[in-house]
């Protein structure tokens, strides 16, 4: 199975619940996924999300010059934002708990089944 399609369905979540923890950007970013385990995790993935997310409203960018050179892009979440993540993590969760209980064998077997 491509793992591709399972993480791009994870992947604006994450990165929301990143922005939403302050101000930040794609760098910042990058880093903070990459200390939790996505070190395949690129530039060529997470600006598109970056700019979907924008674009749908969820986040607001401005650009800024960088204390060490270049103008940085600046990301903070918006009020449509959090209501997607508040929404991104309580589906995550239903799924999640459904999913384990298929993968990893917590499921109750019924009085019927095999």
């Amino acid at each position: 199975m491509d793992d591709t399609q399972l993480m791009k369905g994870i992947l604006e979540g994450c990165v929301l619940a990143i922005i939403a923890k302050g101000e930040t950007y794609g760098y910042e970013i990058l880093s903070a996924m990459e200390q939790v385990g996505f070190s395949d995790l690129g530039e060529g993935t997470l600006y598109p999300v970056l700019t979907r997310l924008d674009k749908n409203g969820y986040i607001s960018c401005r650009k800024a010059k960088s204390p060490l050179g270049p103008i940085r892009k600046y990301y903070s979440i918006t009020s449509t934002g959090e209501e997607r993540l508040d929404s991104f993590r309580e589906n995550y969760r239903k799924i999640s708990v459904s999913t384990n209980k298929i993968l990893f064998g917590d499921m109750v077997k019924n009085k019927g089944d095999v």
